[in-house]
């Protein structure tokens, strides 16, 4: 059951706090009136000279039992308008309270509203940032709350000096991804360079060329793993180019070169699906999703698909491949970066564990989706969804 919110809950406390008040004042006021009516309506019967009569104030003369049939006939008629008069006052007295009862409530509303609307300022904040696509990202809005400086507005002066200072963390963890990786790589590439000097030379004997094409595989796969980082460090930020890119003249682009070097088989249902973005990132994140389904596949047989289209007013791209069985509960662990199945850690031949990672920060970079869902044959069926080009 849902709670009301705290707009509600304000308006029922002012609301029922008149009504108590309203019902108060009605009694106390109910009680005075009928103290007051209690005294009479001011008639006054006197007898005069002794004799069994009486004067009325106008001096008309009544004898003792016409005296007592007036007495009678008064209080009669000073209890009926005591009564009438009574009655009078609580119908009319509890349709007035009901009715300015039911006006408070609804000024009590648009105060409560009023009073609340710096919190729902705040939450919008927080909310977008929350929603927002990638880690660190939407961190550059601030709530900048205007007003007199009370709870609420130190609260958000608070809340922003905290979005500033993830802000400034998540940039410095992104730049120095970015510098390490672009640092790395220049060794990197004169390693590679001295190497292949030294294994092409002709006097070069077999022992050193074997070494050399070990040391080079080894370079390979740092070389690798240090563009994963950058691409991932890359597809964190802000694109830098929204460019009209068919997913599947891309996708087509990588299946032909993936069909050349390898002999699983490869077929493609491409349907034009226009996206805007990065054509960088998002062709890497296609090489990385049919990367992926040729490294995890079958020795014999292997297969894999790839598909796009517009569904659902979505450039979507979708890579089915054959492979082991793949359990439900570790889909979202396939994506953490370094890690794969079974929760362990990339090691050996299979890749670092960065794939499904940059392609899921890329198509989060796009504004887009990455679903992944495991076939009961074995392998699985990833689906990126990207927003179509206008």
């Amino acid at each position: 059951m849902r709670k009301p919110t705290i707009r509600a809950r304000l308006t029922l406390i002012y609301g029922g706090l008149f009504l108590l008040a309203g019902t108060v004042l009605l009694a106390v006021t109910y009680v005075l009136v009928d103290q007051r009516l209690a005294h009479g309506l001011g008639f006054n019967l006197r007898g005069s000279g002794g004799k069994e009569s009486i004067s009325l104030p106008q001096g008309t003369q009544i004898n003792a039992e016409q005296a007592e049939h007036l007495r009678n006939l008064v209080r009669q008629v000073q209890d009926d308008a005591r009564r009438d008069a009574l009655d009078s006052l609580l119908t009319q007295g509890g349709v007035a309270l009901a009715v300015v009862t039911i006006a408070a409530v609804a000024f009590g509303w648009l105060v409560a509203g009023r009073a609340l609307q710096p919190l729902q300022q705040i939450t919008g904040t927080a909310r977008r940032i929350a929603g927002a696509d990638g880690a660190g990202r939407g961190l550059h809005e601030r709530i900048a709350l205007a007003g007199p400086t009370d709870e609420v507005k130190e609260l958000a002066d608070t809340f922003d000096l905290m979005l500033e200072r993830l802000d400034r963390s998540f940039d410095g963890q992104r730049r120095f991804v970015a510098n390490a990786s672009h640092e790395l790589r220049t060794p990197l590439a004169i390693n590679r360079s001295l190497v292949e000097l030294a294994i092409t030379r002709p006097d070069a004997p077999a022992e050193l060329r074997q070494l050399g094409e070990t040391l080079l595989a080894v370079n390979e796969r740092h070389e690798r793993l240090i563009d994963g980082l950058l691409t991932l460090a890359d597809s964190e930020n802000e694109l830098a180019e929204h460019i009209d890119v068919d997913l599947a003249e891309v996708a087509g682009h990588v299946a032909e070169q993936t069909a050349r070097s390898t002999t699983l088989g490869v077929t493609c249902s491409l349907t034009p699906a226009r996206t805007v973005g990065d054509p960088v990132l998002l062709e890497r994140l296609t090489q990385n999703l049919v990367e992926n389904a040729v490294r995890h596949n079958v020795d014999e047989g292997g297969w894999l698909s790839i598909t796009t289209a517009v569904v659902d007013g979505r450039a979507t791209l979708t890579v089915s491949n054959s492979g082991p069985v793949v359990p439900g509960y570790e889909i979202e662990t396939m994506f953490l970066p370094f890690r794969r199945l079974n929760r362990e850690r990339a090691a050996g031949q299979r890749g670092f564990g960065l794939g499904l990672s940059i392609v899921r920060a890329v198509a989060r970079a796009h504004g887009g989706t990455v679903r992944a869902v495991p076939r009961p044959e074995g392998g699985l069926v990833v689906t990126v969804a990207l927003p179509t080009a206008p």
